[in-house]
């Protein structure tokens, strides 16, 4: 299991389309306890994709939550010990991304895994989860002024971050302010795309990582994805390790 302790921000980049994007992380310390896993040697690097998540045949609107059965979502938020709130984000973008781009194969557990390891589920440092998806208060990451982060100026005038001097990770899936601008949108159909909502937050990682990585299916393409998100070694491991509990 990796340390207790909290450690630093973690940061990555990989070279999407035609310039290098970055994702931040926020490692975090314990997890929860209704999460109990045993130790496993060696570790694992990979996780499978879980079941598909139960659509909703006739969804009541555009929003990506609307897509998910209610049963399946009730059932399967008590078995993991997610929110429904949170659940109905990474299922939602799942299945939108079933139909928008069905060969990446990228599976609710590895959402799910991405969103606790970055904020536990919108919940880091006491922030909730408005019925909205709205993040209340916002989740902002460090100032990556490169004293511990890599060295990254002030992209957006403060616009998503709060910071004119420099780029802060934000939202519930901690992307810096460069890579949600390119990622966006507006998954549950309010008219507004914001990184502090965890439905925008979640679709946009979702797009992210099948651009990042066609295949999210297969090993390589799965590792290939999560590299993108996060280069660290330690955080491969423990996004599979919490990938497979919650297919488990």
């Amino acid at each position: 299991m990796p340390s207790r302790a909290p450690s630093n921000l973690l940061i990555a980049g990989s070279l999407v389309a035609l310039g290098v994007v970055f994702v931040a992380a926020i490692a975090f310390s314990p997890r929860p306890a209704d999460i109990p896993f045993a130790e496993q040697s060696p570790e694992p690097t990979y996780a499978a994709p879980a079941g598909a998540p139960v659509e909703e045949l006739d969804p009541s609107s555009a929003s990506i939550t609307d897509l998910v059965d209610e049963a399946w979502l009730v059932a399967t938020a008590t078995r993991t010990g997610i929110s429904e709130r949170a659940l109905a984000a990474y299922a939602g973008a799942a299945i939108a991304k079933s139909k928008l781009t069905p060969t990446c194969g990228l599976s609710w557990n590895t959402l799910a895994a991405i969103g606790y390891v970055e904020s536990y589920h919108g919940t880091y440092g006491g922030s909730e989860i408005g019925a909205t998806g709205k993040i209340s208060p916002g989740i902002y990451g460090i100032a990556l002024d490169g004293s511990s982060t890599a060295h990254i100026p002030d992209s957006d005038d403060g616009q998503f971050d709060g910071d004119e001097q420099y780029d802060r990770a934000v939202g519930p899936m901690q992307m810096i302010p460069q890579t949600w601008r390119n990622w966006r949108t507006d998954a549950n159909a309010d008219g507004k795309r914001d990184p502090q909502n965890i439905d925008d937050a979640v679709m946009a990682a979702a797009n992210y990582l099948c651009r990042a990585s066609p295949d999210m299916i297969g090993v390589a393409g799965w590792k290939a994805g999560i590299a993108s998100y996060n280069s660290a070694p330690s955080y491969l491991i423990r996004i599979a390790k919490t990938a497979i509990e919650y297919a488990g």
